[in-house]
Parts: structure tokens; sequence; C-alpha cells
């Protein structure tokens, strides 16, 4: 099975966390919000757009 690839732009700083909200693509949304923490958004360099990868893992 394909893997679910979506993108998300920076919305808003939290006290700690950066929150990045999906870009609509054709399907709509499938997760919404996503928050980061700060630290780990300062690891790729604080970046506006990120993009994440969702696969199911076999057990």
């Amino acid at each position: 099975m394909e893997p679910i690839v979506i993108t998300l732009a920076q919305e808003r700083d939290t006290k700690n966390t950066i929150r990045y909200a999906e870009v609509e693509g054709d399907r709509g949304t499938a997760v919404g919000t996503l928050y980061l923490q700060k630290w780990a958004a300062a690891q790729l360099g604080r970046p506006a757009t990120i993009r994440v990868s969702i696969e199911a893992v076999a057990d």
C-alpha cells in the first residue's frame, strides 16, 4: 500500500510548539493540524512548510 504524503504550512507558534495546518489537496485533509516541538523544528531549520509521510507498519 502506498503511503499518504501530506504537506503542512506553519500556522502559528505556541509556548513550546509550532502548529502546522495541512494544505488541502484533491482528497481533503488527512490530518488537519500537527504540533511539532520547537526543538524538533529547530533541527530542521524552522521550516515554514513540512512534508509528512504516513504508512502502515506490518505486524
